[in-house]
């Protein structure tokens, strides 16, 4: 189904160069898409378009998703690739871990123009010409983080709520144009985020944590991302046990808040291995 789906569409995924971002690249081109890849360094970006295979039509737009002001030039140099966009993959994004108290304002903006207003602006120089052609889509990568908050992810978690919020009213607007939005909330993937994530310093993160390194396979998650948008399905968490705190939230959130209150990652451990009747690793 998702292949069919895909054969000759435009597809653009910004945060193309590694994680998940990279396993949609692959994903899309096998499935037969067009892609355009971004990424703020064009060299990171080659070898993923080596990678998609000689036949693949893969094109490079290098830009800073920070960099705001010039967010509505790139996305018409997009469209003037090959005059449209039928998919546009919001993945770029930047974690920070750091409590609250020590996080400088100018980091929480960061993270904000990062993870939020860059995919706003972008959404807002596309959306125009989807609606004109009465077709698009908008895949927008979350997280837990965009449906709970936890300890030292205030930033990140923020700006994943605000994606949300804007796109689901954006969902609403365009609902009857053929305008679909597909909001992914991956739980832990096998990526370098935690690695590349900044401190409350600004410095990088620097280690991983176990759960992640035990996490789904990206490409095994991008490969369910686009049965998801193939299936047109308006939010799709992906990943493993740690989805079950989804339903927590919903159902017993107070009992959510308990577990996650002193450390998110630790507890949501203490939660599989109570789930799972005590089989199952633990965080270090």
């Amino acid at each position: 189904m998702a292949r069919d789906h895909f054969v000759g569409k435009v597809v653009w995924i910004t945060g193309a160069s590694s994680g998940i971002g990279r396993s949609l690249a692959f994903a899309f081109a096998r499935a037969g898409g067009r892609l355009i890849l971004s990424a703020r360094d064009r060299r990171s970006l080659e070898p993923v378009r080596a990678a998609c295979g000689a036949g693949s039509e893969v094109r490079l737009l290098p830009f800073d998703l920070a960099a705001l002001d010039t967010i509505p030039q790139r996305a018409e140099e997009a469209l003037n690739m090959w005059g449209h966009v039928d998919f546009m993959v919001h993945n770029a994004g930047v974690a920070l871990r750091g409590r609250m108290v020590d996080t400088p304002l100018r980091l929480d903006q960061q993270i904000m123009a990062i993870n939020y207003f860059g995919p706003v602006v972008l959404t807002k120089a596309l959306l125009p010409s989807m609606l004109q052609r009465q077709s698009g889509c908008f895949v927008v990568l979350s997280s837990l983080s965009g449906k709970y908050g936890g300890p030292q992810l205030s930033a990140y978690s923020a700006a994943k709520h605000a994606l949300h919020g804007c796109f689901e009213c954006l969902r609403a607007e365009v609902h009857d144009q053929n305008i679909q939005v597909t909001i992914i909330i991956p739980g832990f993937i096998r990526t370098p985020i935690v690695q590349r994530a900044l401190t409350a310093s600004g410095a990088p993160y620097g280690k991983t944590l176990s759960v992640y390194e035990r996490g789904m396979d990206p490409d095994r998650c991008a490969a369910r991302i686009l049965r998801a948008v193939a299936r047109r399905k308006e939010e799709a968490p992906i990943g493993g046990w740690e989805l079950s705190t989804l339903y927590l939230k919903r159902f017993v959130p107070g009992l959510l808040n308990a577990l996650v209150r002193n450390h998110p990652v630790r507890l949501r451990n203490r939660l599989w291995r109570l789930l799972s009747f005590g089989i199952g690793g633990h965080e270090g």
